[in-house]
């Protein structure tokens, strides 16, 4: 159509032969070259085919040489009887070594990454021109595949079994070299990495408790934990609390000074020193605070994109957020429906942006009627599909907040209540109040 069009159509002759020709002379080459291009980054059918055919038999560990790629070219139904043998022995002839093949790759790759740009800027003119969604929509649209581009995938499309065959086994190829214990990023607190694998890529996680259980300090102390454990971005939505009052709630935490002696200044020589420490631990990590009490999550997704290296997002907390732009009148449309809308967005967004969203949520009143007032998946408050989109949910439950005269008022109960990476269950943390922060609970004790 481009060059129906009268359109050059970025892409190199020279470089997709000097891929498929490298493969041909010298196999060893192959996983380099698996690892650098994909499939439809040809240009050319008649490469395509050949690369996917070359592919195929690197998965499947067969021998690569020109041949055998023939013979399987006939059994996948693309070789072409005329053409198919004297284009392989062209491949090889002009290609001249092996040696610079992925000077070749990162040609092809590059070619076929503004081919996709040219292609996004058309659909985006083409949806623009029809008038068939609102200027926001459509920025969104396009916004959304450029960020696509950049992360090196696709929007939307079938994608072969194969490709992602390769993809899971490199994934855990690389687990296993890394030695580390848990596949995702860890939230500080032992038993329940190890219950929930850490928080995994793509994950949507809820953490659920009634006012005043800390819902607000777990999510701190697990945004603090992941952004010093990894070195990476970390992204905090705070709907409830000014950007000074976190900041606070952080200090205290990582200093381990009182929450009063910061909000009345009244510290002592060595608090002042805490403070300083912790400030400098806190200048270190790359957190970045927004508390816009009306933002989208469509505005929150953009706001992530631009965001480098990003691990987590952090959303505090769900029943404040706004479905859209506009006012939502909630005599048409129910609450339930609008919470619904905003969990479903944000599972999308944690998809797209490939990371793991940490949502916190309130409960519902419905548990305070019960004897057993321990959190179930029912209690989400304008629960609607929350329970279904959520990757993983966690409730939080303190026999202290409802009795002084509890045994240990301060041992708390996170209760996974649904958890796709595996069993459900209790594991315990300490609340130590005068923090604001959650530690390990070690309930294993050796007798004597």
């Amino acid at each position: 159509m481009d060059e129906l069009l009268g359109r050059r159509v970025p892409w190199s002759a020279e470089a997709e032969q000097g891929v498929l020709g490298s493969c041909l002379i010298d196999p060893a080459c192959l996983p380099d070259v698996m690892n650098a291009v994909r499939a439809s980054d040809f240009y050319l059918d008649q490469n395509r085919e050949i690369f996917e055919t070359i592919f195929g038999m690197f998965t499947y560990a067969m021998p690569v040489d020109p041949i055998t790629v023939l013979d399987q070219m006939k059994i996948r139904g693309v070789f072409h009887e005329d053409s198919s043998q004297q284009y392989i022995r062209e491949l090889m002839r002009v290609t001249p070594t092996a040696a610079n093949v992925l000077k070749y790759a990162a040609i092809v790759r590059d070619q076929a990454l503004l081919r996709n740009v040219i292609a996004v800027c058309d659909e985006t003119r083409e949806v623009a021109a029809s008038g068939m969604g609102e200027a926001g929509e459509v920025l969104d649209l396009c916004e959304k595949k450029i960020y696509a581009l950049r992360q090196d995938r696709v929007v939307g499309g079938l994608v072969p079994v194969g490709q992602v065959v390769q993809s899971v086994y490199n994934n855990i190829s690389d687990l296993a070299a890394s030695g580390l214990p848990i596949p995702g990023i860890p939230t500080g607190f032992r038993d329940v990495d190890r219950r929930i694998m850490g928080m995994n890529k793509g994950d949507l996680i809820l953490v659920a408790a009634r006012p005043g259980m800390g819902k607000t300090s777990i999510g701190l102390n697990i945004a603090l934990n992941a952004a010093k454990s990894t070195g990476k971005t970390v992204a905090i939505f705070s709907l409830e609390m000014s950007r000074e009052q976190l900041v606070t709630r952080f200090l205290s935490s990582e200093g381990m000074i009182p929450l009063g002696n910061l909000l009345t200044g009244q510290l002592s020589g060595e608090e002042w020193r805490s403070v300083g420490h912790a400030c400098n631990v806190l200048g270190t990590t790359k957190i970045y605070l927004n508390d816009n009490p009306t933002l989208t999550v469509a505005e929150m997704n953009a706001q992530c994109r631009r965001l480098k290296d990003l691990g987590l997002v952090m959303i505090d907390y769900l029943q404040l957020m706004q479905a859209s732009g506009s006012e939502h009148s909630w005599s048409n449309e129910s609450r339930t429906q609008v919470v619904s809308d905003i969990s479903r967005m944000m599972k999308i967004m944690a998809k797209e942006l490939n990371v793991p969203v940490l949502c916190l949520s309130q409960l519902s009143r419905a548990n305070e009627q019960r004897q057993n007032k321990r959190p179930m998946l029912s209690d989400l408050r304008e629960s609607g599909s929350i329970e279904q989109d959520a990757d993983i949910v966690m409730g939080l439950y303190r026999e202290g907040y409802y009795s002084d005269e509890c045994e240990n008022p301060n041992q708390t109960e996170i209760i996974v209540l649904k958890n796709r990476h595996g069993e459900t269950g209790t594991d315990f943390l300490a609340w130590v109040g005068e923090y604001t922060s959650f530690r390990d609970l070690d309930t294993r004790h050796a007798e004597g």
